[in-house]
């Protein structure tokens, strides 16, 4: 390896600091370490690491809230977390928001080399390609959000505008399209990730519960209440409480909701104090909320207090030239697979197939795919068998010069399975195969039978 990898090390434990400055090779790493979080922070702002070693617990600021930090960040480094056996819950939790892996106490220092040199691996891999996740020129990404089509960038010049100004926003667009990373990306925006980002989820709500969800309650408010407990716009306060699918939340509790946007005070439930945050609440539909006023399914008052400021998100057909770029994304992000092309009849399909399911759907598919393709290429046979069977490609009259009728059976059979769920006895029953057949077609198109 020519050149080193500038590697940090956070751990409030002078020896394990210590002991990782030893034994690491000084002739492949570029080593500094520090004792808190703090001064990592410190220090990156005049430095860019390639690798941070990562300890969980640790006073002031951990290991998990300095990773929500540097992930917010437009360039920020590989994360991988070192944890006591103890902590291996909160290490998932830390690969959630980012990092690429984690090793527990005592640490293997020939494992941790090893991880490192494969995290730094598949850093250089998105990097030689320009056009893959936090590599992109800046003309095709905002933030962690991706696109160089029209309506995207007149999405990004909106929240660019808003994002430091605007106390209250609303973010709509069919599901799928990205609306919780709007909120997640106004957030970093305001440099509010020290600061809670709470989620309303509406739909996971019963209704009963929307009052005492949002404003919390005290002790004795109502039966099983034993105990006070905060809401949700508390646990936001100096940060940004999102509420997704708004239009689920009933015509009371919206009133109640209005107040407190205007006021930035309420009462939890059975409480007689008022209660002042400072949150920025930025609200998310799927739905069009001028036809659910009309339809007395939400208040007038609330929309028109939500709907000063309306970032809409396009749905995926709407900028169909952004699909290679976000499905090369989600490629890199697999790491290990990073380098696997999209053949041109594959991308054919992504372009040609209308996503109901929005970039959700594009993610599941090409997710799906690397998980089933052989070699180093993503083929037309590798994606779900409704992409292809919307535009008719497989009719035998539509075939390709290309596509020979071994690769229509092949994908006959994918499909057979796909629909029995792997179950080779029905897929064959349901192909009047014997199953001595379908297996001996299994090894001769090299199918992969986990599906």
């Amino acid at each position: 390896m020519s050149k080193k990898i500038n590697l940090f090390v956070v751990d409030d434990d002078e020896g394990i600091r210590s002991l990782l400055a030893r034994a690491l090779s000084k002739d492949k790493y570029s080593m500094e370490v520090f004792a808190n979080a703090k001064a990592v922070l410190g220090r990156m702002k005049t430095k860019e690491f390639d690798i941070g070693l990562i300890d969980i617990n640790m006073p002031e600021m951990n290991g998990i809230e300095l990773v929500r930090i540097l992930k917010s960040q437009k360039v920020s480094p590989e994360c991988i977390i070192i944890t006591g056996e103890g902590n291996v819950p909160t290490a998932v939790e830390a690969m959630k928001l980012g990092c690429c892996d984690y090793l527990p106490k005592p640490v293997n220092i020939g494992e941790l080399e090893a991880t490192i040199d494969a995290s730094y691996k598949r850093m250089a891999s998105r990097g030689e390609n320009n056009n893959v996740g936090e590599t992109l020129p800046a003309k095709n990404s905002y933030y962690r959000m991706i696109g160089k089509s029209q309506k995207i960038k007149e999405a990004f010049f909106l929240i660019n505008k808003v994002a430091k100004i605007a106390p209250t926003i609303l973010v709509s667009g069919e599901t799928g399209t990205g609306k919780e990373l709007v909120a997640k990306t106004i957030h970093s925006i305001n440099h509010l990730d020290k600061n809670s980002f709470v989620i309303v989820d509406c739909t996971s709500i019963p209704e009963t519960l929307f009052e005492s969800e949002l404003f919390g309650h005290e002790k004795g408010a109502f039966t099983n209440a034993l105990s006070a407990k905060p809401g949700l716009f508390e646990l936001a306060d100096k940060g940004t409480l999102f509420i997704d699918e708004i239009t689920e939340m009933n015509l009371a509790t919206q009133a109640k909701l209005l107040r407190a946007i205007e006021t930035r005070e309420f009462r939890r439930v059975g409480g007689c104090e008022q209660i002042k945050v400072n949150v920025r609440i930025i609200a998310a539909t799927n739905r069009t909320l001028q036809e659910e006023v009309e339809k007395g399914n939400f208040r007038n008052d609330l929309y028109n207090r939500l709907n000063m400021v309306n970032i809409h998100l396009p749905s995926l057909r709407e900028r169909k030239e952004d699909i290679p770029l976000l499905a090369r994304y989600f490629i890199a992000r697999k790491g290990v697979k990073a380098n696997k092309k999209i053949t041109p009849d594959a991308m054919k399909i992504l372009m040609q197939y209308n996503w109901p399911g929005n970039i959700r759907e594009l993610c599941n598919v090409v997710e799906r795919a690397l998980m089933i393709s052989e070699g180093d290429c993503i083929l037309p046979i590798d994606l779900p068998m409704h992409l292809s069977n919307q535009l008719n490609f497989l009719a035998p009259d539509k075939l390709c010069p290309k596509e020979s009728i071994k690769d229509f059976e092949r994908n006959i059979i994918v499909k057979a399975l796909e629909d029995h769920k792997g179950n080779k006895i029905k897929a064959a029953l349901a192909l009047k195969f014997s199953r001595s057949k379908l297996y001996r077609k299994l090894k001769e198109y090299r199918i992969n039978t986990f599906l």
